[in-house]
Order: structure tokens, then C-alpha cells, then sequence
């Protein structure tokens, strides 16, 4: 799994995920809190989602093992008048248990009045197939990528269910609230990784994979640049003449990457991109 690192100015991508307990805790009622953004949106037959018109599903619970897609909700602790809340827009026409298609719209919410200040529609976010979609939760570290530019994150946990082919990572995306407008900055970087292939008792080869991020002191359109740093590492475990299960770690490979903005995004290499759907 990737480890990601904080500097006293900044930390990118290093805020431990919040229990659900807490996530929950954050939304208070959630029901109201959909109904609020989405006026429009009408209560299905058996009372556990919202549709919005012609098949957009809204689950009212919150998100965890046993609902999946629901609501997930963060105080922002470096706003904490503002409530962070994602919102799953799950297409049910195209859905099955194989796997989804949708969208996560977020919305920053005075929580003082519920009221939305500002939303941004992320399409495609909910979508998965065999590699599914296990958590979603902000990340709300202290960011700050210029004097007047607040951040926060978003993180996505995906795995397979495959013994002999296993495959998981974590992947960020970061929000910048410039000037009363909530903008996608930095679009799905991998931050961990494990993949490899063995035979489900012991022997194999895997691969894992970690990173940290500081920022520098240059900048690019206002932006202060990231780096990244990645470790990779690699296991070949094989069974002993005991019997027993032994870790054959190989070398690390480290590398330092620079990320500017471009006035738009910062850009990453190909290789830290996040999985897209196919």
C-alpha cells in the first residue's frame, strides 16, 4: 500500500479516512440533507433511495458495507462552517450486481442552513465492473495551494474478489474552492497499489506500491508545484522445505516526480493515472 507523507505547509493526500460511525455523525439527517439539494427528487416505492428523473437512483443511507452508494459526508476542518457531502448519482437502468454505472456530484454545504454553496457534477465516478467500488470518503487535510485557495480530497478504494489475480488501489482526486468555485485540480493519481498473481496458497508475485506528495516552493499560475515521491516494491513468496509460507521481497525502486499546474490541472505521468472504467 502507498504511504503518503505531510509537510508543516501542506499535506496532499495523507488525511486517515473517517469511520463510517463519524461519516454519519457528520451528515446528521441525510434524508433532509438530499431533499434540500435535489427538490425535485421523489421517494421510491420501498422508501431506501430517491429517484431523479427518468432513472438516476439516490440512496438516503449513509454509505457503508451493507449500502453500498449512499451518502458520505466530512466537516471540513479547515472551513468548519462548511459540510462536505458526495452524493452517488447511480444510473439504475444500466446497473446490475456485474457492476454500476454513475456519477458522484459533491456539494459544500453551510451547515448552518443546509443550503448548498457550491456543487460540481463528476461523471462517470460511480462506474465499475470487476474491479468494484468498496469506499468512497473526503480526505480533508490541511491544503493549501496558494494563500487564498483552500483544497480537499476525495478518495476512491477499488479491489477485485480474485484469490489468484488480486488487485486494489486508492485513488485521490483534489478540489481547489478558488474564488466561490469549486474546480477539479487534480484529476484521479493512484496513492496505493497491490496487484500480482499467485496460486492462492503461497507462492507468487506480487507488486505494491506507495507515494507521498509536498509541495515546493515553486509555482505555476498561482499554483504551488507538488512532488511525488513513489516506492514500488515486490514479493515472490514461495513455500520452504518446511512447509512454510517465506516473503522473498526484491529491491525497492524509487521515484521523484514534479506535478504543475497548468492553469488548469496539475499533470502526472501516465503510469500514476487512476483505473478507468472500461
Amino acid at each position: 500500500m502507498r504511504i503518503v507523507l505531510c509537510t508543516a505547509f501542506l499535506c496532499l493526500a495523507a488525511a486517515s479516512l473517517s469511520p463510517a460511525s463519524a461519516a454519519a455523525d457528520d451528515c446528521g439527517d441525510a434524508v433532509a440533507l438530499v431533499q434540500q439539494a435535489y427538490p425535485k427528487a421523489q421517494k421510491s416505492a420501498d422508501g431506501a433511495s430517491f429517484t431523479l428523473e427518468p432513472h438516476t437512483s439516490i440512496a438516503q443511507t449513509l454509505w457503508d458495507g451493507d449500502a453500498p452508494f449512499g451518502v458520505v459526508c466530512k466537516i471540513w476542518p479547515a472551513h468548519d462552517d462548511l459540510l462536505l457531502v458526495a452524493v452517488p448519482l447511480i444510473d439504475s437502468s444500466q446497473s446490475s450486481d456485474d457492476g454500476h454505472v454513475g456519477d458522484v456530484e459533491l456539494l459544500v454545504v453551510d451547515r448552518k442552513t443546509r443550503q448548498v454553496r457550491q456543487r460540481l457534477l463528476q461523471p462517470g465516478l460511480m462506474t465499475d465492473d470487476a474491479v468494484g467500488i468498496r469506499e468512497i470518503d473526503f480526505d480533508t487535510g490541511r491544503y493549501r495551494l496558494a494563500p487564498d485557495v483552500g483544497a480537499f480530497g476525495l478518495r476512491i478504494d477499488m479491489a477485485n474478489h480474485s484469490q489468484p489475480n488480486p488487485f486494489s488501489e486508492t485513488d485521490l482526486r483534489l478540489y481547489a474552492l478558488d474564488g466561490g468555485a469549486l474546480r477539479l485540480v487534480l484529476d484521479g493519481i493512484v496513492v496505493a497499489g497491490f496487484g500480482g498473481e499467485g496460486d492462492t496458497n503461497c507462492a507468487g508475485s506480487f507488486q505494491s506500491s506507495r507515494v507521498s506528495l509536498a509541495t515546493s516552493p515553486a509555482r505555476h499560475h498561482g499554483y504551488h508545484d507538488i512532488t511525488v515521491f513513489e516506492r514500488l516494491d515486490t514479493d515472490n513468496p514461495s513455500v520452504d522445505k518446511n512447509g512454510e509460507c517465506q516473503s522473498h521481497p526484491g529491491r525497492s525502486m524509487k521515484r521523484t516526480y514534479r506535478l504543475r499546474y497548468d492553469g488548469r490541472r496539475y499533470q502526472f505521468p501516465a503510469g500514476l493515472k487512476a483505473l478507468e472504467p472500461e
